[in-house]
């Protein structure tokens, strides 16, 4: 175990809109700072730990790492880009004195940007502006940089922070230059510009012991783990501590148990921290985010921004489908509220309610790809759940009622950009800017209501054929704005339980596109694909071709099948209507009617009628 003697310090956060090369720029700073053996195997973007996070390629969580040069200890935090996420972001620049903007030198400033830069820059830290991919071949680094200046000036940047120095980088390939005509050789301009640049914790060693806690999560070995900056004082191992919330009442009393730094991607325990450390304690099991960590002397909270509430939920409950319990090994209900109550432990946007009958569970998020995110390491886990159409959470202020609003970026080709717009329109979304962004593409900003946005997403890429790029991100709260048009389409609804077979899906084309294909399993009130008109239609996908001694030359032609629509969660969650439920298994998602059997549909279309 290694004591820490208090070591120069810098801590800096890097944040970037999604897909700008964050993490990978990261992986390349810790290999050149010489954190890995020449014989380490390293995986690519390292910092991005989970599953989900390597495939989708963005960053969920934040992570902090610390590398070593020129005998500074530099941790550096690693941020989500994703608006849905920025429920960390907003706690995890608390923990930084500078912050490290990264830029897609095509690109440009996005409204993710936006969002979390605005954050840091009320909060007083210096930025340094990095220009990332420039060796794109559509690259426009001088532009951009323009673009980037008045983003500062719109965000009320100060003096200071308006006298940022500017890297151009390329992440991936680990140079970057203070000019683009330098040699480009390694990121180690990077590294003196954050030692020079970034001031050192202003730190407090002579008051008592108090940490603000940042990120939560739990280790099998250490349960509750919270990581945080040490504000002012110091701690050792095992000594006593208690948790004050944000308005100064206790929490908890506890113990120290654990120690742990960051170094590299693991953290190593140690036996006393500094004012300015980032470390991660265990021991506490009531304590969370935004509370303050603390000697038993002391008595005032360190101020935190409080966690902005969530603006979408999704129900969830049991699968009660005939195909139960096939694909998953956790299936009953106590075992979803257990897993649902532990994430809404350790992942503060997101809020746990129990209807009335402990049957289902309301689950509040800040969109739909948080709560898609959930889901998916759930089925991941073997869960079974049936899951409802996402709805937005309204506000009631002097007796109005409020709806969540979204800024929309949306950059198209310009002759796909009539029909956004009218489609927006009709989400009720108003237009505030449009503006060409050159080589043929239009850039339109939109208001618009997280209600209308709700499966905008597979529409608009149909739109605009795919070549579309659009970016929401939540702006306020705005009086009620009317009735939106939901799916306009009706559904192909199974009438029997077995297998699909061929014949039948190729007799049914016609009808609409299918979301099935030959030999799957179906049920009863399940929905097997979308009907060309409004209504829906209940269809026989069993039904064979009856065979005879009789050969017909014409009837006896190929079949031949159109592939399936294909839909990934967020799609199927947003696709649905309010009749309608996702079933989702480790194997499976599947879309039914709540109810299956043809005559209570009926019955509920009356009584609603």
């Amino acid at each position: 175990m290694s004591s820490a003697t208090q070591q120069p310090l810098r801590n800096i956060a890097i944040i970037a809109h999604v897909d700008h090369g964050k993490t990978t720029l990261i992986d390349s700073i810790m290999k050149q700072s010489g954190m890995f053996r020449d014989n380490q195997n390293v995986n690519e973007r390292v910092m991005d730990s989970g599953d989900l996070e390597k495939e989708r390629g963005i960053t969920i969580l934040a992570k902090p790492t610390s590398i070593e040069w020129d005998d500074v200890r530099i941790n550096i935090i690693d941020t989500p880009g994703h608006a849905d996420f920025g429920g960390e972001v907003e706690r995890v620049l608390h923990m930084a004195d500078g912050v490290i903007l990264l830029t897609d030198a095509a690109e440009g400033p996005m409204p993710q940007t936006k969002f979390v830069l605005g954050k840091a820059l009320k909060q007083g830290l210096r930025p340094i502006v990095i220009i990332n991919k420039v060796d794109r071949p559509d690259g426009r680094p001088e532009e951009v940089i323009d673009e980037v200046f008045d983003l500062f000036v719109s965000l009320d940047a100060n003096d200071a922070q308006l006298d940022f120095p500017i890297l151009y980088a390329s992440g991936r390939d680990g140079w970057c230059v203070r000019e683009l005509g330098d040699a480009r050789e390694n990121l180690h301009p990077l590294l003196d510009l954050i030692l020079d640049h970034v001031p050192a914790p202003n730190v407090l060693e002579g008051k008592p012991f108090a940490m603000l806690a940042t990120l939560l999560d739990s280790d099998p070995f250490l349960g509750r783990c919270l990581t945080g900056r040490v504000v002012h004082g110091s701690a050792k191992i095992n000594d006593t501590v208690k948790a004050i919330d944000l308005d100064g009442n206790l929490v908890e009393n506890g113990r120290l148990s654990k120690l742990l730094m960051f170094k590299g991607t693991q953290r190593v325990p140690v036996t006393e921290v500094h004012a300015g450390d980032i470390i991660c304690i265990a021991g506490l099991t009531q304590a969370s985010v935004a509370d303050t960590i603390c000697a038993p002397a002391v008595t005032t909270p360190l101020q935190s921004t409080p966690i902005d509430p969530p603006t979408m939920s999704v129900t969830i409950s049991v699968n009660d489908s005939p195909f139960a319990g096939r694909e998953g090994s956790k299936v009953t209900s106590t075992m979803i509220r257990e897993r649902l109550l532990a994430e809404a432990e350790t992942n503060v946007a997101i809020t746990f309610k129990e209807s009335d009958g402990k049957d289902s569970f309301e689950i509040g998020g800040r969109g739909e790809l948080q709560l898609g995110v959930l889901i998916e390491t759930m089925r991941r886990e073997g869960f079974e759940l049936t899951v409802s159409r996402p709805k937005v959470l309204f506000r009631e202020e002097n007796g109005e009622k409020l709806e969540p609003i979204e800024e929309v970026i949306i950059d198209v080709d310009e002759e796909y950009s009539s029909s956004v717009v009218d489609s927006m329109n009709k989400r009720k979304g108003e237009m505030s800017d449009m503006r060409s962004s050159g080589a043929g593409k239009t850039r339109i900003t939109f208001l618009a209501p997280s209600r209308g946005l709700i499966g905008y997403q597979s529409r608009f890429l149909t739109q605009t054929r795919g070549t579309g790029v659009m970016n929401r991100l939540f702006h306020s709260y705005a009086p009620y704005k009317g009735d939106v048009p939901q799916r306009r389409n009706g559904a192909l609804i199974s009438t029997d339980t077995g297998t699909a077979v061929a014949y039948a899906l190729f007799n049914l084309q016609d009808r609409g596109a299918m979301f099935i294909g030959h030999q799957t399993p179906v049920y009863q009130g399940m929905i097997v694909g979308e009907h060309n008109r409004d209504n829906d239609l209940e269809v026989n996908v069993l039904k064979g071709k009856k065979l005879t001694n009789v050969r017909a030359s014409g009837s006896d032609d190929a079949v031949t099948l159109t592939p399936p629509r294909k839909m990934s969660l967020e799609d199927m969650m947003a696709y649905i209507n309010e009749d309608e439920l996702l079933e989702v298994t480790p194997e499976s998602l599947r879309l039914r009617k709540k109810h299956l059997c043809p005559h209570e549909r009926k019955k509920e279309s009356r009584a609603n009628g």
